[in-house]
């Protein structure tokens, strides 16, 4: 079976994301283990709550350090929620700005929406040839979240292959996903996005046996 990490920093729905990539098919271990989380298959990065404070729990236990060198040696990462958020270069809620793993050029910051937050479920739209949501392109997710990243600003030149996008809105169009070589985010919750999610889990850990 394909080996998944869940990374156990101390925050994210670390529990409900275990039972889902179970049930997509994955032999699951909750840790913040450097050696298992460098050596398995996929490492799962989860996030709830300030963009700050998910930084203060993943930078105390060398997370930074491992997503960086599981990526440097093109090895997959898969973030969600603030987990997504965090791969950017900076975050600012409260007018606090809060400097992120910088996997990414950009910044989080809260949306321009009347209703904050944005929760519940949302269509998005997909990017063309997306791994992840092959086969689901028309389905809805459950989003809970009140900051994202609204513009991309990596230029991939070739060879490498342009990142795939995919979009929602809740008061401004938002990065729903994004499938960029070895790093995966949602900002929506696949773990609570009943068949749709574990459809999308799955189809992630089916790129990790490529």
């Amino acid at each position: 079976m394909t080996r998944v990490v869940v990374f156990d920093y101390g925050t994210g729905n670390v529990h409900s994301a275990v039972k889902a990539l179970e049930l997509a098919g994955a032999d699951v271990t909750l840790t913040s283990d450097r050696t298992i989380a460098l050596e398995a298959d996929g490492l799962v990065v989860p996030g709830v709550g300030a963009f700050s404070a998910v930084m203060q729990a993943l930078t105390a236990v060398r997370g930074d350090e491992i997503v960086d060198r599981r990526l440097a040696g093109d090895r997959p990462v898969l973030g969600i929620c603030v987990g997504m958020q965090v791969m950017f270069e900076h975050g600012v809620e409260r007018g606090v700005d809060t400097e992120g793993l910088g996997e990414w050029p950009g910044t989080v910051t809260e949306l321009p929406a009347t209703i904050l937050p944005h929760m519940g479920w949302n269509t998005v739209t997909s990017a063309a040839g997306s791994e992840l949501f092959r086969g689901i392109e028309e389905e809805r997710f459950y989003f809970v979240h009140s900051y994202a990243a609204q513009s991309w600003a990596l230029e991939v030149m070739p060879p490498f292959p342009e990142p795939r996008l995919t979009w929602a809105e809740h008061g401004a169009p938002f990065l729903a996903a994004i499938e960029n070589g070895p790093l995966c985010a949602t900002q929506f919750h696949p773990e609570k996005s009943g068949e749709a999610g574990i459809r999308l889990l799955k189809n992630w850990i089916g790129t990790l046996r490529q």
